[in-house]
C-alpha cells in the first residue's frame, strides 16, 4: 500500500496534461509554488507516456500532477513508476485517466473538481436571477424598440421574490448552487435519491421527488452527472409538466436531457431554458434549437476559464503540500465514489 513520504523530504513530481492545459493552467507563480513543495520534473509536460524521456521521469515519480489530456495512467504506465503513490489533478473528473489499475495499487488521488464546480455554481446563479427578471428577452426587446416600457405594467410573474428554484441533484455544484442562493427569497426544492430528508433539511431544501420538482418549480436546474442511470433522466413528460414559462437550466451534460423532447417544447414556447451544455455537443449549426428566441445556448463556458483556472492551480498546489507534509488530502477521490460523480 503506497505511503506518504517523510515530512522532511519533498516529494519527486512530475507534470502530465496537454502542452494547451499547461500553458493556460501553469503560471510561473504556480510552477514556483509547486517547486517548494516538491521535487518537481522540468517542463515540459508530458502528453505520452511512452516516451524515453517520459520513462526516465516515471521511473521516479511519487506525484503526478495531471490535467486536461492527461494520458491513461494504466498497468503499463504504472510498471514503470514503482514509486507513484498519488496523482493530483488540476481539473474535475479523473475518470479519463485514473483507471482501475491505479485504485487496485492504492494510489491516492485529489481533483480541483470543487475548485471547478464554484464558477459553474455562479453562472448557474447568475442565469436564475437573470432569468426570474426576464433581463435578456427584455433588453433585446430593449434594443428592438429604443423605448423603455412601463415599468408600472410589468406582469407579476416577473421578478425574484419567492420564485420556487428547484435542484435536480445535490452533487458539489447543485449544493454550492444551494449555498450561494441563501441570501435570497427563494424557495429551494432538491431531488435526490441518495440524499436524506434531514439533510436536505440541513442544506436548507425542500426534498422532493422528481416529477414535483419539474411540476412546482418555477426555474429547474440540472446537476446530475452523466451515468447510464441519468442518460435521459429529463424526459418529455417531465419537461411537459413545467409551469409555463418555467425555465430550465441545464450546466451538467446535453445528454442527461431528452434533446429531442426539449427541442419540441421549446419551438412550442411553453418554457424557456438556458443551456451551457447540449447534446450533441456542439449542436450542428442547423438544429432548430439556434432559432429559438427562449433558448439561451451558450458554448460550454460556465467551468473554470481565464483567470478561474488559478484557482484550479492553487488547489493543486495546496492538495501536494498536505500530501507532502504527511496530512492527506482534503479534496479526496473516493473509489467505492466514482459511480456518483461525474
Amino acid at each position: 500500500m503506497p505511503s506518504t513520504p517523510p515530512a522532511h523530504r519533498r516529494p519527486r513530481a512530475a507534470l502530465a496534461m496537454g502542452a494547451d492545459a499547461a500553458a493556460a493552467v501553469l503560471s510561473p507563480d504556480t510552477l514556483a509554488a509547486l517547486a517548494e513543495v516538491c521535487a518537481l520534473a522540468p517542463l515540459p509536460a508530458f502528453d505520452d507516456f511512452t516516451t524515453g524521456a517520459a520513462r526516465a521521469v516515471l521511473a521516479e515519480t511519487e506525484v503526478l500532477v495531471t490535467g486536461w489530456g492527461c494520458p491513461p495512467i494504466h498497468a503499463g504506465v504504472l510498471a514503470a513508476a514503482p514509486a507513484l503513490r498519488a496523482v493530483v489533478h488540476t481539473a474535475g473528473t479523473v475518470r479519463g485517466h485514473v483507471t482501475e489499475a491505479c485504485w487496485d495499487r492504492g494510489i491516492e488521488v485529489s481533483s480541483a473538481a470543487a475548485a471547478n464546480a464554484l464558477p459553474v455554481a455562479e453562472y448557474t446563479v447568475a442565469m436564475i436571477l437573470l432569468s426570474g427578471k426576464r433581463v435578456l428577452e427584455r433588453a433585446r426587446d430593449y434594443r428592438a424598440t429604443r423605448a423603455r416600457d412601463a415599468w408600472l405594467a410589468t406582469p407579476p410573474d416577473v421578478g425574484n421574490y419567492r420564485r420556487t428554484v428547484g435542484i435536480l441533484s445535490a452533487s458539489l455544484i447543485g449544493r454550492r448552487v444551494i449555498e450561494l442562493l441563501r441570501p435570497y427569497d427563494l424557495r429551494i426544492l432538491l431531488h435526490d435519491p441518495y440524499v436524506t430528508d434531514a439533510e436536505a433539511a440541513a442544506l436548507g431544501a425542500h426534498p422532493v421527488g422528481l416529477p414535483a420538482l419539474f411540476a412546482g418549480s418555477d426555474v429547474v436546474s440540472v446537476h446530475t452527472p452523466l451515468l447510464p442511470a441519468t442518460t435521459g433522466l429529463v424526459n418529455r413528460d417531465l419537461l411537459t409538466s413545467m409551469r409555463p414559462d418555467a425555465v430550465l437550466v441545464n450546466t451538467s451534460r446535453g445528454a442527461v436531457v431528452d434533446q429531442q423532447a426539449l427541442t419540441d417544447v421549446l419551438r412550442a414556447e411553453r418554457i424557456r431554458a438556458v443551456l451551457d451544455v447540449t447534446d450533441p455537443d456542439p449542436l450542428p449549426a442547423d438544429h432548430p434549437l439556434w432559432d429559438c428566441d427562449n433558448a439561451l445556448i451558450t458554448p460550454h463556458l460556465a467551468g473554470s476559464q481565464g483567470n478561474e483556472l488559478r484557482r484550479l492551480a492553487d488547489l493543486a498546489v495546496g492538495e501536494v503540500a498536505r500530501w507532502a507534509a504527511g496530512d492527506g488530502f482534503a479534496h479526496p477521490v473516493r473509489r467505492e465514489r466514482l459511480a456518483f460523480l461525474a
